[in-house]
């Protein structure tokens, strides 16, 4: 038999900006039916490489390949009208984030009609009737109601699956996804990477592009690792995660914190230095059952909230939410987007005033007084949150921010508390030249080690952290979760760590709690719960978890 023509066939792509070189000396190929990994951490080139492929490099830009084939044409000399022809009936495209890539302003239905009506020569009702096919076939329920609404009324999981029905109205032979589950929850991103699944067992070529190694291993049949703009290692799945041999694909899998233990470090680079002079140190209680009668560091009761959100029944996000968290320990509350987590959170940190219930903070009340009566112990509570860029000043240097934080408001000259901001700089693993700094230059990693460093400011007893690493590449989250790990051994301090990831939650917590539609379905110790799970739900969860990770994982927590 003839062997298949390569729905794409790469061979020596070299992409650069001016001087700058971003990918250099890329192959690969895709047969039908095959899936390719591309899997690097930010700037690593993946983006720039799966855009490379279909015209769409950006302004300013120099592809040059020895050999660029989308189903045996040569795709190098393709004129603009051209791609225009190929793009969406010949190569679907699937991008991370659904909502800015669907039209706000135009219903679900009118936007894969699109493609259908610039590619086909069907009638109106023909292609309104593959538009329903379309939406059921990626599994979304009621199909003709989610048809005539807006992006903004679909959920997370509802809006990646309409843009999937989108890519692939026309039956591309190529489907390219990049990063195409980052930032939604287990259960949703197994059932996204099922249909890819499904998607590719149906004869269409695909690249998939992630950050993570783990969540593209169900899927892919052999993945690339992409390092610095150049391909470091390439091979068949299970080879390059069972046995890599390239040191940045071992760093990579060694950052995933599922199977590693509490406070196993999951990355070389040292999380922090030694506690400088000024800072109190206080060691973290020894690990097993802590002793009777503790006082936790705050304690919720019974908090239940709700939001208006039509005249007839109002949103009970939260009911009936207790906890403890005890001095020194972290708790976890995982669960599903829309869950409560959130609200939960920011009814501890007493911005959000409970409709029910109550919260107290080292056996005081916290909800229910005034701001006035907090204010004196809102140092002993503080606040990470998933994107501090957003929590900046944008006007503000880095020293500004943590000057503000150690005053807690009282000034913003950095002159004042030189010695202070170092301190903090140093305790989170930055130069104290980053004071300077405005934190737009900053890396991601380094701006989430500066919202740690103005959380410990004020030193703090106890933090928040609500999805602290949920938008961080693999390697960065595990240098983050070490100094949270670290910090937390060297000051005592207690988290309330918040996260949608199961295998997060399992490495950083000693106890957990499962919320679900704003209750507690389940809760006790970490181990306890992820080992002998009570509830469907947290089973369900815990499925989920496995089914993301590919062959060979034994779930969040489990050994591959």
């Amino acid at each position: 038999m003839n062997a298949p023509v390569p729905v794409l066939r790469v061979s020596d792509l070299n992409v650069s900006f001016g001087a700058d070189s971003v990918v250099r000396g890329v192959s690969f190929t895709i047969n039908p039916g095959e899936c390719l990994a591309l899997v690097g951490e930010s700037g690593s080139g993946k983006s720039v490489t799966a855009r490379s492929l279909i015209g769409l490099a950006g302004r300013g830009s120099q592809v040059q390949a020895g050999a660029l084939e989308l189903a045996g044409r040569d795709a190098r000399r393709l004129s603009q009208r051209s791609w225009r022809g190929i793009r969406g009936k010949q190569v679907g495209l699937i991008l991370q984030d659904a909502l800015t890539s669907l039209d706000p302003l135009r219903t679900v239905g009118k936007e894969i009609d699109d493609s259908l009506r610039l590619h086909s020569s069907g009638s109106s009702a023909q292609r309104a009737a593959r538009v329903i096919e379309l939406l059921e076939s990626v599994g979304l329920d009621d199909p003709v109601h989610r048809a005539a609404q807006l992006p903004g009324e679909l959920s997370g999981g509802m809006r990646q699956r309409a843009l999937i029905a989108s890519a692939i109205a026309l039956d591309p032979a190529l489907i390219i996804a990049d990063e195409p589950t980052t930032a939604l929850d287990a259960t949703i991103a197994a059932s996204v990477m099922e249909l890819l699944g499904g998607l590719r067992r149906s004869g269409s070529g695909m690249l998939l592009i992630s950050h993570d190694l783990a969540a593209v291993a169900r899927v892919a049949d052999s993945i690339a690792v992409m390092q610095h703009g150049q391909l470091v290692e390439h091979g068949p799945r299970d080879q390059v995660l069972g046995d890599p041999q390239h040191s940045y694909t071992r760093a990579l899998l060694a950052a995933d914190p599922a199977g590693k233990p509490r406070f196993a470090r999951l990355s070389p680079v040292p999380a922090s230095a030694e506690v400088p002079p000024g800072l109190p140190a206080v060691s973290r209680p020894p690990a097993g059952a802590p002793a009777a009668g503790v006082q936790p560091a705050l304690r919720a009761r019974g908090l239940a909230k709700s939001f208006p959100v039509s005249r007839s029944a109002p949103f009970q996000a939260v009911r009936q939410v207790d906890f403890k968290l005890l001095p020194g320990r972290t708790l976890g509350i995982v669960g599903e987007s829309g869950s409560g987590k959130t609200t939960t959170a920011r009814m501890a940190l007493g911005l959000l005033a409970p409709d029910a219930g109550s919260v107290e903070l080292f056996g005081e009340p916290w909800s229910g007084v005034p701001e006035s009566a907090r204010r004196s112990r809102r140092r002993a509570l503080g606040a990470i949150y998933q994107d501090p860029a957003s929590s900046f000043d944008p006007r503000l240097s880095a020293g500004s921010l943590l000057a503000d934080a150690v005053s807690f408001g009282a000034t913003r000259n950095p002159r004042s508390h030189t010695a202070k901001i170092a301190q903090l700089l140093q305790l989170v693993g930055l130069d104290p030249e980053v004071a300077g700094r405005n934190p737009a230059t900053l890396s991601g990693g380094q701006r989430q080690r500066l919202a740690i460093a103005r959380a410990l400011a004020p030193e703090p007893r106890v933090l928040v952290c609500d999805e602290p690493v949920s938008a961080l590449d693999v390697s960065i989250q595990a240098q983050v979760l070490d100094l949270l790990d670290d910090l937390q051994q060297r000051l005592g301090l207690s988290y309330l760590f918040i996260s949608h990831d199961l295998s997060v939650i399992r490495h950083m917590s000693d106890d957990v709690l499962v919320m679900r539609a704003g209750e507690v379905v389940e809760s006790g110790a970490t181990e306890t719960v992820f080992t002998d799970p009570q509830h469907h739900y947290t089973r369900a969860l815990l499925a989920a978890a496995r089914v993301s990770a590919g062959p060979g994982a034994s779930g969040p927590g489990g050994s591959r």
